[in-house]
Formats: structure tokens, C-alpha cells, sequence
């Protein structure tokens, strides 16, 4: 699966997370930089294998959110995108999952 969501589904997220940041954090992102963001996350969800792996019992499977932002934060560094604080990619790695789980609430 080379992209988890659509392009409509990128525009919804990007609103859902520019809702999720903490106030001090709205401004500071673009909605280029927030795409590229999300662009990155669907990177580590492939190469990482998360998407192959076998849930649990409960149907769940890991995910490990630290991981995500280590990711996000070195590779938007080493495409020159930005040297941003993990702290701040933290709130949208986590903001990405919020709204992946809110779309499986709806079903």
C-alpha cells in the first residue's frame, strides 16, 4: 500500500490535526510542512512493516509513537525540510493517529 489515504482524506487530516496542536503550535506549521509530515508518517508505516503486522488478541496492533516522531523529525532533516523539536512533531504524529482513530470510530 504505497499511500493509507487519498488526497481528500490528506486535507481532512491535515484540518484535524491543525485542530489537535496545542495553540502555541497552530502557527508554526505550514500546511506544506503538515503534508510533507504525513507523507513521511505513511513513509514509516511501510518501511517499518506496521501495516503487515498480526494484531493481538484484541485486534490491535502496536504502534509506536516515539518511533514515528524519531522518523519524521531525522528524515525532515535530511531532506532540508526543517530541524523541528521532537516535542513539537510528537503532537503531530499523535495527532495523525487521533485522527485515524476517530475515522474508525465513525465505521
Amino acid at each position: 500500500m504505497d499511500e493509507l489515504f487519498d488526497n481528500g482524506d490528506d486535507e481532512k487530516c491535515v484540518e484535524y490535526i491543525k485542530n489537535y496542536l496545542p495553540q502555541e503550535l497552530k502557527e508554526r506549521f505550514s500546511d506544506d510542512q503538515l503534508y510533507y509530515f504525513l507523507d513521511v508518517i505513511n513513509d514509516y508505516y511501510v518501511e517499518s512493516g506496521v501495516l503487515e503486522a498480526k494484531p493481538d488478541k484484541d485486534g490491535c496492533v502496536s504502534i509506536d509513537l516515539d518511533a514515528i516522531t524519531d522518523y519524521v523529525v531525522k528524515e525532515s532533516k535530511k531532506d532540508e525540510i526543517g530541524d523541528f523539536s521532537r516535542d513539537d512533531i510528537f503532537f503531530i504524529v499523535q495527532g495523525e493517529m487521533e485522527y485515524g482513530n476517530s475515522l474508525d470510530e465513525v465505521d
